[in-house]
């Protein structure tokens, strides 16, 4: 798929049983719910196509990898309706990736804050830059990290999401993400990330697909309620999204 547009670009390439996905805005690789429609719906054709091993998601560019949900739309929202119909986007998104049958693996190339963190702990196995410092900074705008909430508590734990949910303009280095399990290789250049990605997804994608599948459905045992907790969790950031805080908060970041 090649989907360049105004809504930001979704370019996947298919080689050697591995499809690679690059996402970009140019807002920091920010998400206008086009773009998170087109990602989940890429990730959903590739977990049917039998040509296809492995996913390595990536971003564009060489700043930040993600910064979440994009503010110009966030502002638009006016009612509880588009709220949700906003938020449900990122539900979806983590939703399609847990069910994936493929397995998913993340190059954090940069700065990942609120949904983008929420992207790479929905990956079954990421690899980050020491740039790749993550935040979780809804709190600072008026609404919380509800719908990415139980993705990232499932990798981190629910004392570290509380941690850097709570310390909402705090940034966490890279080296505390590896500690605390949502990165599971640090390196020091996009080079060596590379060297290291092209090596491990190689590795997996020569593995028996089939043990691969049933690999990823124990990965994610448990999880089997998000379809409706991640849209109960869309509602009320739909509905904290409309405060007077929320919207000059956002107007504020803006400028």
């Amino acid at each position: 798929m090649n989907m360049p547009s105004s809504n930001g670009s979704l370019i996947t390439t298919i080689e050697n049983s591995i499809a690679t996905v690059e996402f970009g805005h140019p807002a920091s690789n920010s998400f206008p719910r086009v773009l998170l429609d087109s990602l989940t719906s890429e990730i959903n054709t590739l977990s049917v196509n039998d040509a296809v091993n492995v996913i390595v998601l990536k971003s564009k560019g060489t700043a930040a990898f993600c910064a979440g949900a994009s503010f110009e739309e966030l502002l638009a929202v006016s009612n509880p309706e588009e709220g949700l119909a906003f938020f449900s986007g990122f539900a979806y998104l983590i939703n399609t990736m847990r069910r994936c049958s493929k397995l998913i693996v993340g190059r954090i190339h940069g700065k990942a804050v609120g949904g983008g963190v929420g992207i790479a702990a929905a990956c079954d196995y990421v690899f980050a830059t020491a740039n790749a410092s993550v935040k979780l900074s809804e709190l600072a705008i008026g609404i919380g990290p509800f719908v990415i909430e139980p993705a990232v508590s499932r990798k981190i734990g629910k004392t570290a999401m509380t941690e850097m949910t709570l310390a909402a303009h705090e940034w966490k280095p890279a080296a505390w993400a590896q500690q605390k399990g949502l990165y599971a290789a640090v390196f020091e250049t996009t080079e060596l990330l590379d060297i290291a990605i092209a090596e491990f997804s190689s590795k997996l994608a020569s593995y028996n697909p089939d043990a691969l599948f049933e690999m990823k459905k124990v990965i994610w045992e448990g999880t089997e309620n998000w379809d409706s907790l991640l849209l109960e969790r869309a509602a009320i950031t739909g509905q904290l999204v409309l405060s007077d805080f929320t919207k000059k908060a956002l107007t504020q970041f803006k400028k």
